[in-house]
């Protein structure tokens, strides 16, 4: 495996001027913001999620798509509302992830509107659960330019990979990787690089060696491993790992489970990105997952006057204050870190 550094000189080329002007004008912002305790935003979004549908095959137990739980609209984004939006934002927006519910590929017009991110210089990345790779839609994944899959992967037998991934078969998830990595040489592409995102929980984290094996095997770049998030985490789940390393919780004296995460108030993600439901609601960032904190909509509004409102400022200036008070911060593992 060759690891990220070739994803990380493949970002770093498609990076411009306008870009890394960009990009400081934020960093300077979130860093002002959080000496002074009030919100100070004069850059547009470095990273930008855009969800491609709310559809799954899968059925994740703790994925709103898999436990079909929404209390939102579902559908499939528009591509005339893709294409406004990214031609706002492509001089500035260098990070583009096709993906926050649902999976991508289940979209018809998903790898049209990556070929479009592409074409205007922007890096593209999506996560799949690699069931519909068959080899024209991996040649079309090639060819789109998408510089950065994530392959969920959660197990190396059946077993294993079925308690998270319920319905899923592993079989079809190690086919489709073998048919993009194929693909890739055959077309003599270098993207999209390849990653085995392994969520570790009990059932599998007496794997997380053989993962690194397989994906040596199979011509993976990148082995990640992600912890996972348990909606009710505070009495504890057959789904916590018992290696503490592997998990977002700690076990108390009692008993009970926290989160490790101090919620310290501040959150990078404030600053530097946000997500694009499939019907144009701008909501704060990926753990928002039923969008109860709406900030603006895109069929109604240009990006920048959403970006730049009271409303997303008071937003930002209520985390600065008390983040441990807002609910979606309240099980957040990320955030704090600048470049996490």
């Amino acid at each position: 495996m060759i690891g990220g550094l070739s994803d990380s000189l493949n970002l770093a080329k498609k990076l411009t001027f306008n870009k890394a002007w960009n990009a400081s004008r934020v960093l300077s912002g979130y860093y002002r913001s959080r000496l002074s305790g009030d919100p100070f935003q004069t850059g547009l979004p470095i990273s930008l999620a855009f969800e491609p549908t709310t559809s799954c095959n899968l059925r994740c137990p703790e994925c709103p798509s898999g436990l079909r739980s929404f209390t939102r609209p579902t559908g499939m984004l528009g591509e005339p509302l893709f294409r406004d939006v990214i031609d706002q934002l492509s001089s500035t927006l260098a990070y583009l992830i096709f993906y926050f519910q649902g999976e991508p590929y289940l979209h018809p017009s998903f790898l049209n509107m990556v070929q479009y991110a592409s074409s205007k210089g922007i890096y593209t990345a999506t996560s799949t659960n690699a069931h519909y790779l068959t080899e024209e839609t991996a040649r079309m994944t090639v060819e789109s330019g998408l510089d950065r899959l994530i392959i969920s992967i959660d197990g190396v037998t059946q077993e294993s990979y079925q308690s998270y991934r319920i319905g899923g078969s592993l079989s079809k998830v190690i086919e489709g990787t073998r048919t993009i990595v194929a693909m890739k040489r055959r077309l003599r592409s270098k993207t999209p690089h390849l990653i085995f995102q392994f969520l570790v929980v009990r059932p599998n984290e007496h794997e997380i060696q053989p993962v690194y094996q397989l994906a040596r095997e199979l011509g993976v770049d990148q082995v990640v491993l992600k912890t996972a998030q348990i909606y009710d985490y505070q009495n504890g789940s057959d789904l916590i790992p018992l290696n503490e390393k592997y998990s977002r919780y700690r076990k108390n004296a009692n008993g009970t489970y926290s989160i490790k995460n101090a919620l310290d108030n501040h959150c990078w993600k404030m600053w530097h990105s946000c997500v694009v439901t499939w019907d144009g609601k701008v909501v704060p960032c990926c753990f928002d997952k039923d969008a109860h904190f709406i900030l603006g909509d895109l069929t109604k509004q240009p990006f920048k006057e959403i970006w730049f409102s009271e409303e997303y400022n008071s937003f930002r200036s209520s985390l600065l204050k008390s983040r441990s008070e807002i609910e979606i911060c309240k099980n957040c593992s990320e955030g704090t870190r600048v470049w996490a």
